[in-house]
């Protein structure tokens, strides 16, 4: 019964934040990037203490595992927010040699 129970949250969360993403307008995509990040680096952090807990093999290595993905997702993450924020920056208009 357990393992329906969390199958529907699974399904029941998906769609959720499918229905989410779907709504939200171009403009706030860097801001939503920008808190991802901080809930992947939170991600981290417990990752990092299942891999360092060294009770059980398994969860060492699903803790590295753990720790490889969401810094991936972190780095990734940072690198679309820079680039998105790079195209609000004004362009240099200037032509070689002074002139405009």
């Amino acid at each position: 019964m357990e393992a329906v129970f969390l199958a529907l949250v699974l399904m029941l969360s998906i769609f959720l934040g499918f229905e989410l993403i779907s709504k939200v307008p171009a403009t706030l995509h860097t801001p939503l990037m920008s808190g991802a990040n901080a809930i992947s680096g939170i991600t981290i952090v417990g990752a990092l203490i299942a891999a360092g807990d060294g009770s059980d093999p398994l969860a060492t290595y699903l803790g590295a595992a753990a720790v490889m993905f969401a810094a991936i997702n972190v780095v990734g993450g940072y690198l679309v927010t820079n680039r998105m924020l790079s195209m609000f920056k004004k362009k240099d208009t200037e032509q070689p040699g002074g002139q405009a």
